[in-house]
């Protein structure tokens, strides 16, 4: 199948920018961007005249199970949330996630969104298979997914925050996550689904099973990830306990290097962030969720310049109602400016950080994150017709710092997952019905 999308802008993220031109599809690759309009055959014409071209939209940090639980503990610090909801996610059970996953990818494709890392770290010893659950509703939607088999193996007991009852063993948790990679990672290129191996957090984790994570995930030749320096709280529990901040443990234990991408990163010190670029540590830079929650912004201007990788997270629903990745984009350039002043980051960078960056930190910047011949085709149509964008001549800046537009197109792989502002493969009205049945039988028993 060859698709031509032509007579709209271009924004290839990784070289020039046309005013009027194209891109055009072969099977599920780009084979071509230029200006001007395509005189080749093909057996499709999409005419995007008003409209924007980007790369899919890349998310580097989600917890979709959460949007289950969406508007509760509404006005609680980080430790206080966490506490209020743990009790209520340790009644998910695969039925459950599979809603919640379903509507929150659907969420994200409806904003520009191709491709979705989503960490999840809850597995209920009566939840059945979380893991399947969560696979099948990315069939269901048709985005890719980067699966983060999390874990968590320090209850309340151990002076983690989560119930004991909701905890693995460290041995569990381990064979768990193997067991996630042997039966679902695809390690070829183009392929929409992949799993990373990410224990929950180092408050809520041993030393063995960080250390046991680790050296899982460069055996078997996947990525990690997890939480870091996101709180305060965080940092004075670190360095009680550790003697060290956040950084500096995740770094004791090999959590720093090219394979690996961190979220959240708030509280970094000057030779942390130094580190993070000199090992080519990602960081998945979550800006809604980080001020729902209070927890402070992330030097995400410090960490660019010294050449680390940082992508946008959306992170979990439960922090980040909206669940949409395209206003990710206005929020990061509002929050670095706040931190940075009004040259902190600019409208491209900020697109750049939604797309390319992205895909840095999942380790896919040879295949997703920028518009050129041999990439996959994971294309947002954005539509900027209407009144919202009437009069703003630069439509990267209409995009970034204007209402998320409305979307004509979303390709992943070729494929069309959104078709004018609608999904292509599943029912809306359908995956609403089923999450907030969903929804209700998980709170039933709060």
């Amino acid at each position: 199948m060859r698709t031509v999308v032509e007579n709209a802008a271009i924004a290839t993220v990784s070289g020039p920018e046309y005013r009027n031109g194209y891109v055009l599809i072969d099977g599920d690759r780009i084979s071509g961007v230029g200006a001007g309009t395509f005189r080749g055959e093909a057996d499709e014409r999409v005419d995007a005249a008003g409209c924007l071209v980007t790369p899919g939209l890349v998310n580097t940090h989600h917890h979709l199970y959460q949007w289950a639980t969406r508007g509760l503990a509404a006005d609680h610090t980080l430790f206080e949330w966490l506490v209020a909801l743990y009790p209520v996610w340790g009644r998910l059970d695969a039925e459950i996630t599979h809603a919640a996953a379903s509507a929150g990818m659907a969420r994200l494709a409806l904003t520009g969104c191709t491709t979705v890392a989503d960490h999840h770290y809850v597995f209920p010893s009566d939840g059945g298979d979380q893991v399947a659950a969560l696979a099948a509703a990315r069939e269901r939607i048709g985005v890719r997914l980067h699966l983060v088999r999390g874990s968590m193996d320090r209850g309340e007991s151990d002076g983690g925050l989560p119930p004991d009852r909701l905890v693995e063993s460290t041995e569990d948790a381990l064979l768990g996550t193997e067991t996630a990679i042997d039966r679902f990672h695809d390690p070829d290129p183009g392929a929409h689904l992949r799993i990373a191996v990410g224990p929950c957090s180092p408050f809520s984790v041993t030393e063995k099973l960080m250390t046991g994570a680790a050296d899982l995930a460069r055996r078997k030749g996947v990525r990690l990830h997890t939480h870091l320096a996101e709180t305060l709280d965080e940092q004075r529990q670190c360095l009680a306990e550790t003697g060290r901040t956040p950084a500096e443990y995740a770094d004791l234990l090999g959590w720093l290097g090219t394979d690996v991408w961190l979220a959240h990163t708030v509280h970094l010190a000057s030779d942390a962030i130094r580190r993070f670029g000199a090992t080519g540590t990602g960081s998945a830079h979550c800006p809604t969720s980080n001020g729902r929650l209070g927890t402070g912004i992330a030097p995400v201007r410090d960490l660019l310049d010294a050449g680390a990788p940082v992508g946008l997270g959306v992170d979990g629903a439960a922090s980040s109602e909206s669940g949409g990745l395209g206003e990710e984009l206005h929020q990061a350039l509002l929050q670095a400016r706040q931190r940075g002043g009004p040259t902190a980051l600019t409208t491209r960078e900020a697109l750049w950080l939604g797309t390319m960056g992205g895909a840095r930190c999942l380790g896919r910047q040879g295949e997703l994150g920028s518009l050129e011949p041999g990439k996959l085709a994971d294309l947002a149509v954005w539509d900027l017709s209407g009144l919202n964008y009437a009069g703003i001549d630069d439509p990267v800046a209409a995009l970034v710092l204007g209402a998320t537009p409305p979307l004509s197109r979303v390709f992943v792989g070729g494929k069309t997952v959104v078709e004018q502002g609608r999904l292509k493969l599943a029912d809306e009205s359908v995956l609403a019905r089923e999450l907030t049945a969903a929804s209700a039988r998980l709170r039933e028993d709060r």
